[in-house]
């Protein structure tokens, strides 16, 4: 009789209770590097971090408690889907914010699932990818981002074909950037004016 009780779960000695929690431990490892030294240190969005790192810890523990609370597959991801979802209607999240959002129930994910015959240096070289490809797009948005600003300009006679160096460069020293791009909104010929929209790097 006392053989066919199942094992405790939570008991310290339980492999599968010791592998979730070492799990867990690399995952907040990763969501660390992920939420606080990447997406906080390029966006200071910090209203999002509590957001993040729960979501993280729910996402990891719901996953990894698939086998052994025999949660189905479907219900478990429907369920964080369905408070992700619910998060992203309620607030003006950017497209970053997006991609960081499923980024990080991802990874969260894959750090708690159980793969058998599966090393630890895997789970180590995935999510440094993860983490490093996110850094890497950080940086090459910061680099190649521009800026757009709108502005009324009164040299119409600047806008004639051939004068575009020119044009360029007396928007570049008016405003103190160098301008990459001019977008023409709408020209005011009684008013000598020309709506625009400017592009520059900051």
């Amino acid at each position: 009789m006392q053989d066919n009780v199942p094992d405790c779960f939570y008991c310290l000695n339980n492999p599968n209770f010791v592998g979730i929690m070492w799990r867990f431990a690399l995952n907040i490892v990763f969501l660390f590097i992920l939420i606080w030294l990447i997406y906080f240190r390029y966006s200071k969005k910090e209203k999002f971090l509590f957001y993040f790192f729960l979501m993280g810890i729910m996402a990891f523990f719901i996953t990894a408690m698939l086998k052994s609370v025999f949660i189905e597959m479907g219900m478990a991801v429907g369920l964080v889907a369905i408070f992700a979802i619910i998060r992203l209607r309620s607030n003006n999240f950017s497209a970053k914010d997006i991609a960081y959002t499923y980024t990080i129930f991802g990874i969260s994910v894959i750090n708690s699932l159980k793969l058998l015959r599966f090393p630890l240096l895997g789970l180590l070289i995935i999510n440094g990818i993860i983490v490093l490809s996110a850094y890497i797009l950080e940086v090459y948005s910061i680099k190649y981002r521009t800026e757009r600003q709108s502005i009324i300009y009164d040299k119409l006679d600047l806008l004639k074909p051939g004068k575009k160096e020119k044009f360029l460069d007396d928007i570049s020293e008016r405003t103190g950037r160098k301008i990459l791009k001019v977008k023409i909104r709408k020209i005011n010929f009684k008013r000598n004016r020309a709506f625009l929209d400017i592009y520059f790097r900051d």
